[in-house]
């Protein structure tokens, strides 16, 4: 892999310097100008100005499209960094006015500039985006950056700063150690970070400012790992009630293997499936608010997380049966398909989505050894189905309501209400009336001594049903369906109550 390291200036390509005004520091206005409003303010993009890394987030929109991309980008690779930039730049488009800013630093660049400063800026990123930021914004005087040849990052910005400006003849924002060389050429070092990296930018430039900034921390981590959502996983014990075991301890301890290694694997997927889907969610008026939206969680520190996780939860498949770990592969794949494409498809979607409810009893099933009734699986697919359209439903009646007239990154308009509406509830009820069939089957005879109690589980079901539908109707489920029903107390005392018959069934 090449890494260019700017010796000499003067050889930089011309690109290097593209929309730059070369006004002489001296200019003075009208009045006496202080020594910091004739110094030029140079700025860091990626970490600085903005909460998030344009290149990471260009690398994510070019393998959502297709990701063979991958390879791609490691054939660019070879030709140096600044050559895969510019190779990806030129693939994608980004919406620039829905990055998450640094509202801090955007407040201070702009009363900098309403007092006369001169701003630039100065970022390794490729020179396609940072003109779309510099343009956006409107305050900047030009722009250095990234051309395809040259990474404008750590040595060679200082290099680029001091051949434009002189030693010690601009100040200069940044937010990492890369910076460390341009703050020993500036003559202010500004630091947006923890101190740590103040201290780095302290002993090169004692003339040094901090915008504290803290980068990691566990609550945001564990926000976008989604860890209420494990509530789905749940799922996994119904194998135990309806098979009768969940009195044996090795089934027992085997499912609550199982449970944490698919809770592992699923917040692997939430974290992968919500840097895929940046644009989609800053659209959205609730999930604009997710970590990695909002810029609260770092891309890098993202990507790292989910190989973790992953490799976490295979570790723990290991210790049960196969079956478990070929069922948690196939979820993993499912996931994967939903998250690039499926999801953009109409019924596909919730399809989908059925398939993946119904994976966790699956592999309840797999983990304890224990055959699946084709009633139970029938009844699954069928009530999960139901429920994987009340989330559809849910969120294109939030767009509407929100006046939208389609769902972001979603294959529906508004006007197919009615229709999911009329699917969701029909799939219900289908699955209510696959319970009747069972409670009159031969089966129950040898399974259930009190087989009355069933009955109660039936009634049961059509209630929670139909108040499901009726609260997304009228707009109150504002969450994951299954997430909801195992929070909302009348849905939780539903299901108590169905737990309830089945016990007396027994």
């Amino acid at each position: 892999m090449k890494e260019s390291v700017v010796s000499d200036p003067e050889h930089l390509s011309d690109d290097v310097y593209r929309d730059i005004e070369t006004q002489a520091a001296s200019e003075s206005p009208s009045s006496s100008p202080s020594i910091d409003i004739q110094t030029p303010l140079c700025v860091d993009l990626d970490g600085t100005l903005i909460k998030t890394d344009l290149l990471l987030e260009s690398f994510l929109v070019l393998i959502k499209r297709n990701p063979l991309y991958i390879f791609q980008c490691l054939l660019w690779l070879l030709h140096g960094k600044a050559y895969m930039k510019a190779e990806i730049a030129k693939r994608i488009k980004l919406d620039i006015t829905l990055i998450p800013y640094n509202e801090l630093i955007t407040s201070y660049l702009y009363e900098e500039h309403q007092r006369g400063r001169k701003l630039y800026l100065c970022t390794a990123s490729d020179r396609l985006l940072a003109n779309e930021v510099a343009k956006h914004l409107g305050y900047f005087s030009g722009v250095f950056a990234s051309d395809g040849r040259y990474n404008v990052s750590g040595t060679n910005k200082a290099h680029v700063l001091k051949h434009q400006f002189g030693d010690d003849g601009f100040d200069y924002i940044g937010n990492s150690y890369d910076d460390v060389p341009v703050w020993k050429a500036a003559r202010k070092a500004i630091v947006v970070g923890n101190q740590g990296i103040a201290g780095a930018a302290f002993k090169v430039n004692t003339n040094t400012t901090v915008f504290e900034h803290q980068g990691f921390s566990l609550k945001k981590a564990l926000k976008a790992m989604r860890v209420y959502q494990w509530v789905k996983n749940i799922l996994i014990f119904i194998p135990l009630l309806t098979s009768h075991r969940f009195t044996e301890a090795s089934a027992v301890m085997y499912s609550v293997i199982a449970f944490f290694s698919f809770s592992l694997c699923a917040s692997s997927v939430y974290l992968l499936n919500d840097m895929l889907d940046l644009e989609a969610d800053r659209r959205h008026a609730r999930k604009r608010h997710r970590p990695f939206a909002a810029g609260h969680l770092s891309l890098s520190i993202g990507m790292v997380m989910t190989v973790a996780l992953l490799l976490s939860s295979l570790g723990l498949a290991l210790l049960l049966p196969p079956k478990f770990t070929l069922v948690l592969g196939a979820y993993y794949v499912l996931t994967l398909a939903y998250s690039f494409k499926l999801k953009k498809m109409q019924l596909v979607d919730v399809f989908a989505l059925a398939g993946l409810y119904t994976s966790r009893v699956v592999a309840g099933g797999a983990a304890a050894a224990i055959t699946l009734s084709s009633w139970l699986v029938l009844f699954s697919i069928t009530i999960f189905l139901s429920l994987a359209i009340v989330k559809r439903y849910t969120e294109l009646d939030a767009m509407l309501r929100n006046g939208g007239t389609s769902a972001a990154g979603r294959g529906y308009l508004t006007q197919d209400l009615g229709i999911l509406r009329s699917f969701g509830v029909a799939a219900g009820y289908l699955a209510v009336v696959i319970m009747a069939i069972y409670t009159n089957s031969p089966d129950i005879k040898l399974l259930y001594r009190h087989q009355s109690g069933l009955w109660g589980v039936f009634a049961l079901m059509l209630f929670w049903i139909s108040w499901m539908w009726m609260h997304a109707f009228h707009g109150k489920m504002h969450d994951d369906p299954i997430v909801f029903a195992l929070k909302n107390r009348t849905s939780l005392l539903t299901i108590a109550a169905i737990v309830g018959c089945v016990l007396i069934a027994i």
